[in-house]
């Protein structure tokens, strides 16, 4: 269940934990888990009248809104409750780190994409010798020509129907378009919110 307002709280259960419920903070655009909190429904509340990610500290025995003292907040994009309406699911934007540690996520276990993105900042920053992405991002030429190259063997690929080849090739171009990406300066959390902003809004009712 989506919530998008406060009446909607009263669906979830937060007498088994409590008073509280647990939140895991994903983000929005790369899917990558960053935080695990906890919430009472006021903190909800105040998230949802605010838009800015509120929790409550159990070992302090108060609400906090993130980022109220770091400047790191996580703008919220949408709330979802889990099947047993016992935990919640908040999808967020993060300014600066999520993690108290100074690390962007508490987990440390980004997906495919954000991984790959890492690796790509790695080798732009600091190229070690012999890196074919150092290279490519070292040679504007060379990279603009592979990401030709590789949207043409995509195709061609797709015209033969072998499915394994047409995954290596979708990968070879998705590589070179994040090389070509970071090398304009646009980060893949970038395209990827772009790719979000396509999809068919929600029902009115908050229904996924």
């Amino acid at each position: 269940m989506r919530i998008e307002r406060a009446e909607q709280l009263a669906a979830l259960n937060f007498e088994k934990g409590g008073g509280l419920v647990p939140v895991v903070a994903q983000h929005a655009h790369t899917g990558e888990v960053l935080m695990l909190a906890y919430a009472n429904r006021e903190a909800l509340e105040r998230t949802l009248a605010t838009g800015t990610m509120c929790y409550y500290s159990r070992s302090r025995d108060a609400l906090w809104c993130k980022g109220e003292t770091s400047g790191n907040t996580q703008r919220l994009v949408s709330l979802h409750a889990d099947c047993d309406a016992d935990a919640v699911l908040a999808r967020v934007e993060p300014a600066g780190p999520s993690c108290h540690t100074g690390a962007r996520s508490c987990f440390s276990a980004p997906p495919t994409i954000a991984a790959l993105a890492d690796v790509l900042a790695s080798r732009k920053t600091s190229p070690p010798a012999g890196s074919y992405t150092a290279r490519l991002f070292g040679d504007r030429n060379l990279r603009l020509k592979k990401l030709g190259e590789e949207a043409t063997e995509l195709a061609l690929a797709c015209v033969t129907g072998e499915t394994e080849r047409v995954a290596e090739e979708a990968a070879d171009l998705l590589y070179h378009a994040l090389v070509a990406c970071a090398a304009a300066g646009v980060e893949a959390a970038d395209v990827l919110a772009a790719l979000d902003r396509r999809l068919p809004a929600p029902t009115p009712d908050g229904a996924e």
